[in-house]
């Protein structure tokens, strides 16, 4: 019998999704130092495209080249060069050509934006990041003009990504990037038009929404990841969640995308901040989930008119089967395991493995309190960085045509990791 998860989903736009899993967006970090995409990106996609997945994501594409979430991000800003255009052409024709659509996630870091790229990035306010180790400088609050230069390159960004082949464009309004600073209270502190009342903090988002959509047309995918909480005391919570999804309901979206988290508290990767999270009134299943944010996707299916898209967390078959046919979501994204085994999905359609494996989270600084359970927080956080930095590094190797390493520790992989970003960022050009 075929699973559920082998069925084709029809969006709002008309576009046909082969099946229900989305290879989730995670950031490459392998641009040049024009911030541009190259055959390295062409190499990976080809192999994610017999990833089994009927929908891949991209990580962040960048609208604004002082503002990058890493100095290997690709980035499209203005007019693009002849050079550049060929290089996404054959970029998105590599992720298509096992039949998978794909869509170019659309970003600005804001205050996320290392101090190696940038030591005064723009924000909604001049709220710095609450995280040690002096990575993220103090942000700027940015003016009214930038606003609406940002919606306007956000627009441009999504018209490129149609031009030279991507079949939809995803709106990054979670995880702490520019977007979500302006949604959150707590880094959002402006009294004009962009702040204060939730009607407000999500303007950047809804007008940012409604640009791509003019500029891309009605019959190409838009969609929005959206944060179902920052999990954060005085932040964007779930209740704001359910009320920018009504808000959303009158726009023209394909596809949300229900996520948690930020840099400051990363629900997104399974573990705590330094802070202990602050609890949502969402209705607590009566049963364990292996995902993160399936209760809070459920609830937001039953009040959104779009499809909706769970992440965090999916590794068997039952689970994601379980949350698409009991409704709780039409879609299913799948992330760090496709750093493990870039063909894992569809080996689990096949019956061939019971699981996804997900490498990376069996490295651990140690054992006993050294590893990623620890109950001190500064050695959690470096387990997860050097996690995170594994993926990175897998990712590279696969751009190169290369197999996952599995030869590398916690710490190494974080040191290679930062060791080259530094590099990068001291490469760029301007």
């Amino acid at each position: 019998m075929s699973s559920v998860l082998e069925q084709s989903l029809e969006l709002p736009c008309g576009q046909v999704l082969p099946n229900r899993l989305c290879k989730a967006a995670m950031t490459e970090q392998i641009a040049g130092p024009k911030n541009e995409a190259d055959e390295r990106h062409a190499t990976l996609y080809r192999t994610w495209a017999g990833s089994g997945c009927g929908l891949l994501l991209t990580g962040n594409v960048l609208v604004d080249r002082m503002c990058l979430e890493s100095p290997g991000n690709v980035a499209i800003v203005g007019e693009q060069s002849a050079e550049h255009l060929a290089a996404l052409k054959a970029y998105s024709a590599a992720a298509k050509s096992d039949g998978a659509k794909v869509w170019m996630q659309i970003s600005h870091a804001g205050r996320q934006t290392p101090k190696i790229v940038n030591p005064q990035p723009v924000s909604a306010s001049d709220v710095k990041l609450a995280l040690p180790g002096g990575q993220f400088g103090k942000p700027r609050p940015m003016t009214g003009e930038e606003i609406r230069e940002t919606i306007a390159a956000f627009a441009n960004c999504a018209k490129v990504a149609k031009e030279t082949g991507f079949d939809g464009v995803q709106v990054h309004g979670a995880h702490g990037y520019l977007i979500s600073q302006f949604l959150s209270p707590r880094s959002n502190l402006r009294n004009d038009e962009w702040g204060g009342p939730l009607e407000n903090r999500a303007r950047l988002l809804l007008e940012t929404v409604d640009a791509v959509r003019a500029a891309v047309g009605p019959d190409f995918a838009v969609g929005v990841k959206l944060n179902s909480a920052d999990f954060q005391k005085g932040g964007f919570s779930f209740e704001d969640c359910i009320q920018v999804v009504e808000w959303l309901n009158g726009k023209s979206i394909d596809l949300l995308e229900i996520s948690g988290g930020n840099y400051e508290q990363p629900k997104l990767l399974g573990i705590d901040g330094l802070q202990a999270p602050e609890e949502q009134a969402v209705r607590e299943s009566s049963k364990a989930r292996e995902a993160y944010f399936v209760d809070y996707a459920a609830m937001v299916r039953e009040r959104a008119k779009m499809p909706i898209m769970a992440t965090g967390g999916f590794r068997t078959l039952a689970a994601m089967e379980e949350t698409v046919s009991a409704g709780m979501a039409d879609m299913i994204a799948i992330g760090s395991p496709l750093c493990s085994d870039p063909h894992g999905v569809k080996k689990l359609l096949a019956g061939e493995v019971d699981r996804l494996e997900n490498y990376a989270k069996s490295m651990r600084l140690g054992p006993g309190f050294l590893g990623p359970n620890s109950g001190i927080g500064m050695v959690k956080m470096i387990n997860a960085l050097g996690q995170m930095a594994w993926n990175y590094i897998a990712i590279e190797a696969m751009s190169e045509g290369r197999e996952p390493p599995r030869n590398i520790g916690l710490l190494s992989a974080y040191n290679r990791h930062a060791g080259k970003q530094k590099r990068q960022a001291k490469a760029l050009i301007r």
